[in-house]
């Protein structure tokens, strides 16, 4: 357990003003030095003022003359990290059911094409504009919701985002005219924080070496969620008009919401540290979060709204794991939820109703399941090789994805075997759902390792890294969704289904390959991103400094301080 620093008053003489022009690696790298606690103040100010990169405890400790500022050596045991098993694990849950819920609504709507094209007149395709504007918005949702978590706190964000989609549930279900579908979905989409929040708060709870399994939750909740929208939506496209579609994505929406508004606390460190210090002010202690000794008008100007909202497409642009791993993801995914379309022509082969084509997905949650199962033995592996091998980064970082080298041909070994086994009777369908089962543990086998390697990568700015792997996986199967349909329709005459599911397949190879030379160049690529080194170096400080990096404030507010920030240790 870290021990608690003496927590003295910020006097004039011990005031050192920041530095002018300070790098975006000289803040990001602020982990590189450590406190030296046996140094005099005198020469900790020397060390500071000499410094070309700030410290951690420097920023966390910067204060209006006669203020101290929380940090997290102050109060390690009342923050999110150090909450007991069991709670962890009931925000883990609820967590679970606010993931379902967001993917559950991007895959519903489909059940209801039918009904919507017949009521406002328009073709299959129109209809499917719904499904295709909903997954594009959400993909810059993911985006632009992501950091301001970091900003303002992860449950205020759930909250306001699970509102506004909930909203915009009704003007689809009461819709007069297909304009106001298309609205509301779109309106809908862009309110949808997505999994880079929820990964966020892993990052809040779990240190890198403890993370995997809720990890794994995590990413099982958001691909089991698509999924369990064809195995309702079945039922209820059979037996009840298509609005009902939107009325039960919004009775799930708003049952979430409530359980997430009454069992889940605050878990991102800085809004923590803020609480924390308001209650200890009231015990008349000069206490102040890192974040309250910045005034709003600073904090959230039109120039800092910009940065912030920036951020997650910066790092999704600028740093190499988050583009690589999003792409290798939303690549993935792209090819699934094209296989995904083939479905209702593929079993009408066989004459399955809509109630047998929605349990048709039945065998891709199977490969999910299965996929996440058993990552459980393999996390305790890598468990025990980054305790054996404490100063080697491959074994800190690459092991995550060493499981992925196995199950990732299952990709398109899937593919092809669901191709040449959906020629319809005589041979039987078993055959296509074994191997789409195989391509259900691809991809969340992907989506686990490359989310588990990034939330390791980042920590506290896993929901703005994570945010580029939604984005590319949600864009990406979006823009698919009007031509996924024509696509298994034209290609290879007579044998058009299983021509153009083998051409997945070939793409499928490119990304298989990629999977193995991220594996094995992954140091390199490390290496090109300085934002992901400098939090891997405070990771490797030891226990006490691993997590301190959580509280870090982002150069723009230390720039706009620093004619009046102060340092004390």
């Amino acid at each position: 357990m870290v021990d608690r620093p003496s927590n003295e008053l910020v006097t004039t003489e011990d005031k050192v003003h920041t530095s002018e022009g300070l790098s975006s690696a000289d803040i990001h790298g602020i982990v590189s030095l450590t406190g030296h606690n046996n140094c005099t103040d005198h020469e900790k100010r020397h060390q500071f003022d000499g410094a070309t990169k700030a410290t951690v405890d420097q920023v966390e400790h910067f204060g209006a003359v006669g203020k101290i500022v929380l940090t997290e050596e102050s109060c390690y045991e009342e923050l999110g990290f150090c909450f007991p098993t069991w709670k962890k694990w009931m925000i883990i849950s609820v967590i679970f059911l606010v993931q379902l819920s967001m993917n559950f609504n991007t895959s519903l709507y489909s059940n209801g094409l039918t009904g919507i094209s017949e009521e406002f007149g328009v073709s299959m395709q129109a209809a499917r504009c719904g499904a295709m504007i909903f997954l594009v918005t959400y993909a810059f949702g993911c985006e632009l919701w992501a950091p301001w978590s970091e900003e303002l706190g992860r449950k205020p964000i759930l909250q306001l985002s699970m509102l506004l989609v909930n909203i915009w549930q009704l003007p689809v279900a009461l819709a007069p005219n297909f304009a106001t579908i298309m609205v509301g979905r779109a309106l809908g989409g862009l309110s949808l924080a997505g999994g880079s929040v929820t990964l966020g708060m892993v990052a809040d709870m779990w240190d890198a070496d403890t993370q995997q399994y809720a990890v794994a939750c995590v990413v099982f909740s958001s691909v089991a969620g698509s999924v369990v929208g064809p195995l309702v939506g079945g039922f209820v496209e059979e037996y009840l008009a298509w609005r009902w579609t939107i009325w039960i994505q919004l009775i799930f929406g708003g049952f979430v919401q409530i359980v997430h508004l009454l069992v889940v606390p605050e878990t991102r460190t800085t809004i923590m540290l803020g609480q924390i210090a308001k209650k200890r002010r009231k015990n008349g202690e000069n206490i102040y979060g890192p974040y309250e000794i910045i005034p709003w008008k600073e904090r959230f100007s039109l120039k800092e709204i910009c940065i912030t909202w920036i951020r997650p497409f910066k790092m999704f642009v600028t740093e190499p794991i988050v583009l690589t791993l999003s792409l290798l993801s939303g690549f993935s995914d792209a090819l699934i939820f094209m296989f995904i379309q083939s479905f209702g022509l593929v079993y009408d082969q066989w004459g399955f109703d809509t109630v047998a084509l929605g349990l048709s997905f039945i065998p891709i949650l199977v490969g999910y399941l299965i996929a996440s199962l058993s990552f459980y033995p393999v996390i305790q592996r890598n468990m025990a090789e980054r305790r054996r091998k404490p100063d080697d980064e491959q074994a800190q970082y690459e092991s995550r994805l060493w499981w992925l080298l196995y199950t990732v041909p299952f990709l398109p070994i899937g593919l092809i075997g669901f191709s040449w086994t959906s020629v319809g009777p005589p041979v039987h369908w078993m055959g296509t759902m074994v191997f789409s089962a195989m391509v259900g543990i691809a991809n969340c086998s992907i989506y686990m390792t490359t989310i588990d390697y990034m939330v390791c990568a980042y920590g506290p700015y896993a929901a703005s890294a994570t945010g580029g792997n939604g984005f590319a996986r949600d864009i990406l199967a979006g823009i698919l969704t009007i031509p996924a349909t024509p696509f298994f329709e034209n290609i290879g005459g007579d044998r058009h289904l299983e021509y153009a599911s083998t051409i997945l397949f070939c793409i499928s190879v490119v990304l298989v390959v990629s999977v193995y030379i991220i594996y094995w160049y992954g140091p390199a690529l490390r290496k090109r991103s300085p934002f992901a080194q400098q939090l891997s170096s405070s990771q490797m400080e030891g226990p006490s400094h691993s997590r301190r990096a959580s509280a870090i404030m982002p150069r723009s507010k230390l720039g706009s301080r620093r004619n009046s920030l102060t340092y004390h240790q």
